[in-house]
């Protein structure tokens, strides 16, 4: 696993504000969490019915496939949770990566998927184990309905009841009761797939049971896909153990993964039984083909295929239904009761929720809530529909995790302690996105039901937070807070927006002078923005005992105020690029001007550890003044040319900024011949017809260089200014030697213009993802 350290990181404040969570489970618990969440009862009920849709080859691949983009998912939770190692799961991750109400709706949609997956194993439990009374011990074959169901119901609540309380005994607890029940349901799901292949190699003619491979056509394999995905959503249960799991960055990612590959290992074997269990020749099928006979039983079809493939099948596939039933009602309580918690933590929902036993250290205020959910349902509602509503809402979290994984990392990679980072980044989570929606999608063929009840608690949720949780939520570390913001009644609401972010009073002058060409050249209104990064020992809200930057500000509006309206903001977060980029998202600015002054020491960071990220992620053109001073008049300006929109950008810029009024004043567009076809002059004139500009203040120049850095340095020592246009770098490159552009800015002493151009498609993608 890679591990990679950064200067700062997200810390933990405000997690409980009634205590705090005990660190007691170790990898071995919750790897046996995870594992016991997904060797639910579900997958035998689906086995059967699998089998009946996609036929024998189908039933295999349904569960090989599965796992295999369970691994993508997985993977991302691993790097989140090892960043992030907080109870609440996919909740954390979206708030960090997508703001309050994104992660309420994801908590709200865990704690309903989790609570409801309870039920239906609490209901498995009791209708299995009246089954095996009744059939093995008292020989009983047939009973009164209503006597069955009231039984089924009552001892369902009693299990619910019982590993409620096992739950409020404590994480040791639960981890402990947990680990034991999972190792006995794997040691009989194990022994039924052993079994199979045994089977297999002593009655090799029984391979023909999958001929024809795919009978029904290989669509269906995305019903069962979907219909099935949720035995594999374990992983989620063990995010949820950040605040109680010993060494979270190491232990978190590894139990996911190990629990993922483990499980996909054990369904393939468990599938293959199932094809080979029954002999093609046996009376019992009267001509039909094995599959077929199995898959015309549904949910019992892998009681009909366990019952022929070895002795005493009903009665070691009862236990074993048994054993993964309550495994599973104990690891979907937990991961239900600590979204609820999560939610309550951050006061989405009331501090009810939050309130953690003294003595157990357990979250009991949100295990109420979640045990009247749970018994709820289980002595209310149906649940088989509603539990394919809970299928869609975890393939739902899921594409919101994946999504996360990807902004955060592009986002915030330097602020975070990484215990993994995934390979291929970011391969896997868009594969992971894409087969999810359409896994969402063909769900419709199993319940439409399910995409009647998932939105409507969806909207319910919208309307909680709306109520309550968005007036109520709490400061947390990954959040941006205004400290003052002030707008100027004289604003025009609709001229473009410039932003310009200001560091300190001595850099502050030297964008005056630019800012006022820029805004008037553009007709713009002025948005003034300094960010207060808050040291990782300081709680964020301790932000305003720092210098605010003030002064910086002050003296920007005391010479831009002559020419525009102005308005100005005060903002403190962790991260100084993070904040200014969400600023002019939130803002919708057209162009963003700030100051750089010398070369990058760190590093992980071309030109600078604020200036990068902005550059890479900003949702507007970006304009990057390198001593361009007040006192400085630019009457020769060159741009160093290779095509591009950054290189149209650099032609305007450079039209602005130059004192094309003076004599003598020009603008010399450069191309450095390296054997790269470039037709400077067809792009200088196709740049100056659809920008409007005058062509007499344009020239146009070519020299032959060996080295374009040395070129260009020395051709720019007999001009005012240079002006350049970055280079467009990927999520990996950021982390790589500087391109020629900032090389460039860096060994350059003349005054310097950065400039990035935002396409149409690209600033609409940043500005809302």
């Amino acid at each position: 696993m890679a591990t990679t350290e950064h200067s700062t990181q997200v810390s933990s404040e405000g997690h409980a504000p009634h205590g705090e969570l005990s660190r007691e489970l170790s990898l071995f618990q919750i790897t046996m969490m995870g594992l016991g969440m997904m060797i639910g009862a579900g997958v035998f009920l689906g086995m059967g019915i699998s089998i009946s849709k996609a036929g024998p080859g189908g039933v295999v691949l349904t569960f090989a496939f599965n796992g295999l983009l369970a691994v993508f998912t997985a993977m991302s939770f691993a790097e989140l949770s090892s960043a992030i190692p907080r109870a609440g799961g996919a909740y954390n991750f979206a708030r960090i990566g997508f703001g309050r109400r994104a992660s309420f709706l994801a908590g709200w949609m865990e704690w309903f998927a989790s609570s409801v997956a309870g039920s239906m194993y609490a209901m498995t439990f009791s209708i299995y184990t009246i089954l095996f009374i009744k059939s093995v011990i008292l020989g009983v074959e047939q009973a009164d309905t209503s006597s069955i169901t009231l039984a089924e119901r009552g001892l369902a609540v009693v299990t619910a009841l019982l590993f409620i309380y096992i739950n409020y005994r404590g994480a040791s607890e639960t981890g402990k009761i947990g680990a034991i029940i999972t190792v006995g349901q794997t040691i009989f799901v194990v022994a039924i797939g052993l079994v199979g292949v045994f089977t297999a190699l002593r009655h090799p003619e029984r391979l023909t049971n999958f001929s024809p491979f795919m009978p029904h056509g290989w669509s269906r394999l995305l019903m069962t896909m979907g219909f099935t995905y949720v035995a594999f959503e374990g992983y989620e249960v063990i995010a949820q153990a950040g605040d109680e799991a010993k060494d979270p960055r190491r232990n978190l990612p590894k139990a996911m993964l190990y629990s993922v590959l483990i499980v996909t290992v054990i369904y393939v074997l468990v599938a293959f039984a199932v094809v080979v269990s029954v002999d093609s020749r046996d009376p019992v099928l009267n001509g039909m083909r094995p599959d077929t006979w199995i898959g015309q039983a549904q949910e019992k079809g892998f009681a009909r295929a366990v019952d022929k493939l070895m002795p005493f099948g009903h009665l070691i596939l009862t236990l074993a239904v048994i054993f993964s039933s309550t495994s599973a009602l104990n690891a979907t309580v937990y991961s239900a009761t600590r979204a609820s918690y999560a939610l309550g933590r951050d006061r989405m929902l009331p501090a009810w929720f939050a309130r953690i036993h003294p003595v157990r250290k357990t979250p009991y205020g949100a295990l109420i809530c979640t045990g009247v959910i749970v018994l709820s349902v289980v002595t209310l509602l149906p649940v088989t529909d509603v539990a394919s509503s809970a299928s869609i809402m975890f393939l739902m979290l899921f594409f919101m995790v994946n999504l996360c994984v990807i902004k955060i990392r592009r986002c915030m990679a330097d602020e975070l302690q990484y215990g993994f980072l995934m390979p291929l980044f970011p391969l896997f989570p868009i594969l992971a996105i894409i087969f999810q929606i359409l896994l969402a999608v063909w769900l419709i063929h199993m319940s439409w039901i399910a995409w009647i009840v998932a939105p409507l608690w969806i909207g319910t949720g919208f309307m909680v937070y709306q109520v309550y949780g968005k007036s109520h939520a709490t400061i947390t570390d990954d959040e941006i807070q205004v400290l003052d913001e002030q707008r100027h009644p004289q604003t025009d609401r609709d001229k473009i927006a410039i932003m310009v972010a200001v560091a300190n009073p001595a850099s502050a002058e030297d964008l005056v002078k630019s800012t006022i060409r820029l805004c008037r050249a553009k007709d713009a209104s002025v948005e003034l923005i300094h960010m207060v990064s808050v040291p990782d020992q300081l709680a964020l809200t301790d932000g305003r005992a720092l210098d605010l930057g003030k002064e910086a500000i002050s003296t920007v509006m005391r010479d831009l105020s002559e020419h525009f309206p102005i308005n100005t903001t005060l903002r403190y977060c962790r991260n100084a690029a993070r904040g200014i980029v969400a600023a002019a998202r939130e803002k919708k600015c057209r162009m963003l001007v700030m100051g750089w002054h010398g070369r990058c020491r760190h590093s992980l960071f071309s030109i600078g550890s604020t200036v990068d990220p902005i550059i890479e992620q900003s949702p507007c053109d970006v304009v990057i003044l390198k001593n361009c001073g007040a006192d400085k008049t630019f009457k020769k300006v060159l741009v160093p040319l290779a095509g591009g929109p950054n290189g149209a950008l650099a032609l305007e810029i450079a039209d602005i900024l130059c004192e094309t009024g003076s004599e003598g004043a020009s603008i010399t567009a450069l191309n450095v011949d390296t054997g790269r076809h470039f037709d400077i002059d067809s792009f200088v004139s196709e740049q100056i017809k659809k920008k409007g500009l005058d062509r007499k203040h344009f020239k146009v120049q070519s020299i032959t260089a060996s080295d374009p850095i040395e070129g260009i340095c020395q051709a720019a020592e007999a001009y005012d200014l240079l002006v350049l246009g970055t280079t467009q770098k990927s999520i990996l490159s950021q982390f790589a030697s500087r391109s020629i552009p900032e090389d460039i800015a860096c060994c350059c002493d003349k005054p310097t213009v950065l400039v990035k151009a935002n396409t149409p498609v690209k600033s609409f993608l940043k500005r809302w993802f």
